[in-house]
C-alpha cells in the first residue's frame, strides 16, 4: 500500500529532523570533550568542543555526517512513494530544502535576538542563496542514489551517494569556514578580509552548481534519452493472456 504523507505531517517530519540532529550532535560534541578531557593528549583535542580543532571537527565531519544521515532517512520514509528514478532526488531535494529552511530560520531568529532584526535578515538572506541550496542539492544527490539502488540501476547506489552528500556538504562547510582558518593559521587584515569574501562568493557559487547538476539529474532520469543517460527501470511482471480455451 502506498502511502502519500500529507504536506503538515512533511513539515513536522523535517523540523523534527533539524531538532533531532541538534540534539545528536550536542551529544556528540559532549562525549568527544569528556573523552578528551580523561585522556588530555594531543590526538584527542579534535574531540574537544571547547577546542578550535574540536569546532571544525564539528563544522566539517559530524555536522555533515549526522545532518545528511537524518535527511536520507527522510528520503527512504518516501520511499514506497517512488514511481520512476527521476521521484528520487526529487524527494531529496525537497527533503533537504525543507531541512535547509527551518535550519535558516533558527539561526536567523538567534541572529535577530543578538544583533537585531537587521542581523536577522541579512543571515537569513545569505543562507537562502547558499547553505538552504546546498541542503537540497546534497540530499538530491543521496534521493539519485536510493532510486538508483531500488530501482535496480548497476554501479553505485544509496551508499556510495550518501558519501557524495556528505563530502558535498563538508566541502561547502569548508568553504563557509576559510575566513575563520585563515584567522587562526594568523593571517589578518586586508588578505583575511578579501578570503573571506571570495570564500563566501565560492560557497555560494558551488551551492548553485550543485542544485543544476540535481536538476539536470532530475531532467537525465526522467527524459533518459534527452540526455544518453540510462537507468533501468523494474517492469512489472508480464502476464500471459488468456488462451481462450
Amino acid at each position: 500500500m502506498i502511502t502519500i504523507k500529507t504536506p503538515a505531517e512533511i513539515a513536522v517530519m523535517r523540523r523534527a529532523n533539524q531538532i533531532v540532529a541538534a540534539i545528536l550532535e550536542a551529544v556528540i560534541v559532549g562525549i568527544g570533550t569528556s573523552v578528551s578531557q580523561m585522556y588530555p593528549g594531543p590526538e584527542f583535542l579534535f574531540l574537544n568542543g571547547n577546542s578550535d580543532a574540536g569546532a571544525f571537527f564539528l563544522v566539517l565531519v559530524i555536522a555533515p555526517v549526522v545532518e545528511e544521515a537524518l535527511k536520507a532517512s527522510g528520503v527512504v520514509s518516501y520511499g514506497s512513494s517512488f514511481k520512476q528514478p527521476a521521484d528520487g532526488p526529487v524527494f531529496g531535494a525537497s527533503v533537504g530544502l525543507g531541512f535547509g529552511f527551518f535550519e535558516t530560520f533558527l539561526y536567523g531568529l538567534g541572529a535577530w535576538f543578538v544583533g537585531g532584526l537587521e542581523a536577522g535578515i541579512a543571515l537569513i538572506l545569505v543562507r537562502s542563496v547558499s547553505s538552504v541550496l546546498l541542503h537540497g542539492s546534497s540530499t538530491g544527490m543521496f534521493g539519485y542514489g536510493y532510486a538508483r539502488s531500488k530501482f535496480g540501476a548497476p554501479g553505485p547506489g544509496t551508499g556510495s551517494y550518501y558519501a557524495v552528500a556528505v563530502g558535498m556538504h563538508a566541502s561547502f562547510n569548508a568553504l563557509a569556514s576559510l575566513a575563520v582558518l585563515l584567522a587562526l593559521a594568523g593571517v589578518s587584515g586586508f588578505a583575511s578580509d578579501a578570503a573571506g569574501y571570495l570564500a563566501l562568493l565560492a560557497a555560494i557559487f558551488f551551492a548553485f552548481w550543485a542544485i543544476e547538476h540535481v536538476r539536470s539529474i532530475i531532467q537525465a532520469s526522467d527524459y533518459p534519452a534527452l540526455l544518453g543517460a540510462t537507468i533501468p527501470y523494474k517492469p512489472p511482471a508480464k502476464t500471459r493472456p488468456p488462451s481462450g480455451r
